[in-house]
């Protein structure tokens, strides 16, 4: 069988396209891919996976020519840590070397779910999955698809985000395609993503905890299950590369960027239209798209084509949602300007704006 690309060549394979509906995974067909998929996993191979934040390119987690492959399809460089998908605490075992009392709580309350916890590594881990550091980020994914493709692999699956390295992330199929036809072995297409965004990365060792990114289950909620909580903050600007290694995945380097250059609108609502409509004016003389939020007028010079319907402002959640998207299809309208609103750092809306923060300009 054909596997991913390596490292240190650029062979192209055949990328299988395994369509599995989440609502019928009894079904004869969808048994058939996801057997097909888990044992592409087994054998060291790479498959793009559905998760409810955003799909993930997989390989087996303690196979480490596998995870390197990860890193050589995506182009991605050996400093940034990758998190590891589990279906059950079981598979906690080889993985960790210890689970704190604080995490026992987190996962009893957000497990499956779009939470990863960076835990003491075991042995076992390969130096690439955590870029050489003591702790490994781990999830248990509340998407049916991706727990029933892991519980058969039979192995933990290692997977960052299915998209080329400093790109957006992709929340349905054809963005993973768009990105890594012909690099990896199989995408399991499951439709949209429903969450939108990557999962909150949290060290609940440190005192207080730490958020390292912040994500769709928020520093209100790990308040209430498991005390006090902190966002992390390097005190450094971003940069393309950092000078060490990643503490964790997702923070401190520019992210999750379109082609396209991102200006940060930050606005209340009701002088939206108007700071979107200056900003346009600013740009004559480039080809300018828009995230417009519901009930927000578009800038006049902005042609429909150029136009994302974001959804509504008040409906953080569904601005997650729909964020990669947009910014993708701008990408694919030709837009080299995109202005996109800044939402408030309330629940899921501090994740928007730490993406787009690290994406973007203001």
């Amino acid at each position: 069988m054909a596997h991913g690309a390596r490292s240190g060549d650029n062979k192209r394979v055949k990328t299988l396209h395994l369509i599995v509906d989440p609502a019928q995974l009894d079904t004869a067909a969808a048994q058939e891919a996801l057997d097909r998929a888990a044992g592409i996993l087994r054998a060291g191979g790479l498959v793009a996976l559905p998760t409810e934040t955003v799909y993930g390119l997989g390989a087996n987690a303690l196979d480490r020519t596998a995870v390197e492959r990860i890193f050589a399809a995506k182009s991605r460089p050996a400093w940034d840590p990758i998190i590891v998908h589990i279906a059950s605490v079981a598979m906690l075992e080889g993985l960790v070397e210890e689970v704190p009392a604080e995490a026992r709580r987190l996962m009893d309350a957000f497990w499956p779910g779009p939470l990863t916890l960076l835990l003491p590594r075991a042995a076992a881990v390969p130096d690439a999955v955590t870029a050489g550091r003591p702790l490994v980020g781990v999830r248990m994914p509340s998407h049916p698809v991706a727990l029933e493709l892991i519980r058969r692999a039979q192995v933990p699956v290692a997977a960052p985000s299915a998209n080329r390295f400093g790109h957006i992330s992709p929340t349905t199929a054809q963005h993973v395609l768009d990105d890594l036809d012909g690099r990896i072995d199989a995408v399991v297409d499951a439709g949209p993503a429903t969450r939108g965004v990557e999962s909150t990365v949290l060290d609940p060792a440190t005192t207080p905890m730490t958020i390292y990114r912040p994500g769709a289950v928020t520093a209100e909620q790990i308040r209430a299950v498991a005390g006090p909580v902190e966002m992390y903050r390097s005190g450094e600007a971003l940069r393309e590369t950092p000078a060490e290694a990643l503490p964790s995945p997702g923070v401190g380097i520019r992210h999750y960027a379109p082609r396209a250059r991102l200006v940060l609108v930050e606005a209340a609502l009701a002088e939206l239209a108007a700071c979107l409509e200056s900003a346009a004016r600013s740009e004559t003389s480039e080809r300018v798209g828009v995230m417009l939020p519901d009930g927000v007028t578009a800038p006049a010079a902005i042609a429909e084509d150029r136009v994302f319907l974001w959804g509504r402002w008040n409906a953080p959640e569904e601005l997650a949602q729909r964020l990669y998207a947009g910014l993708r299809a701008l990408d694919a309208a030709g837009c080299t300007v995109i202005l996109c609103p800044l939402p408030a750092a309330e629940g899921i809306g501090a994740a928007i704006r730490d993406r787009l923060k690290k994406a973007g300009t203001i």
